[in-house]
């Protein structure tokens, strides 16, 4: 039997992998064969400095383009080996609804973030979410993680979603131009930049709320500076929403 060559980590004298590793090779193939499993991907970073730093690299990168394989090269497509932000912060974003605290992005509203089996994210969806100007962007959007019978709040939805090469968009030189200011305090939660509020640049068009279901006016959403995309709305009564559906 011929046994894979170890490495040692170099990453931290103080790191318990005192026998080294097993090549990047080895370990991907037995992600692979557990299906990108997130959870197990997110333990292994726990391990050490090296095994995080893989991860990283690797194993999230993976995940993604299993997980979401037409997203992922669409957002690749302008030549970019990377994406803005991270791998393992896209990874998060596509299983995770982040939720709000009490006092934080949503003001009052305390909703904890939890984990999705499946979220489904358009790039058609992403268009109305968009004034008109700006619609030569690309923005995948996520359907509404619904929370019913949020007390005072009604019935509460969470959307997310992630621009394609944000740094050249239309909309992030609009904010520019507009003096939008970052939010003092809280960062985005995917990948800890900080945030712009559309609602404050008032670059929330109508359409958004349509297509969530929403009421016009209980929509607000952010986009941080690597182009992740996190909100928050207020549903609208099911027989209300299949009406704005039909008018859309």
């Amino acid at each position: 039997m011929i046994l894979t060559k170890q490495y040692r980590c170099v990453h931290s004298s103080s790191c318990q992998c005192i026998k080294g590793h097993l090549s990047e090779d080895v370990i991907f193939l037995v992600f692979q064969q557990l299906n990108w499993n997130p959870k197990l991907i997110a333990t292994l970073s726990c391990v050490c400095k090296w095994f995080d730093d893989f991860a990283k690299r690797v194993l999230w990168k993976a995940f993604c383009r299993a997980r979401a394989p037409k997203m992922m090269l669409d957002l690749q497509s302008s030549g970019s080996h990377s994406v803005d932000g991270n791998w393992r912060a896209l990874g998060k974003l596509l299983i995770y609804c982040s939720g709000c605290t009490k006092g934080g992005l949503f003001n009052n509203v305390h909703i904890p973030g939890h984990f999705v089996y499946r979220t489904r994210f358009s790039r058609t969806s992403g268009k109305s979410f968009l004034l008109p100007q700006c619609r030569t962007d690309v923005l995948y959007v996520s359907d509404p993680c619904e929370h019913l019978d949020q007390g005072d709040e009604g019935d509460v939805g969470f959307f997310r979603g992630i621009f394609k090469s944000f740094s050249m968009s239309k909309v992030r030189k609009m904010l520019i131009k507009r003096g939008a200011q970052l939010h003092p305090t809280e960062v985005c939660p995917y990948c800890k930049a900080k945030l712009w509020s559309m609602l404050q640049a008032e670059m929330i068009p109508q359409s958004a709320s349509c297509r969530l279901g929403a009421y016009d006016d209980c929509i607000e959403y952010y986009v941080c500076l690597n182009g992740h995309v996190l909100g928050i709305c207020t549903l609208l009564p099911l027989s209300d929403s299949e009406e704005v559906s039909e008018l859309e």
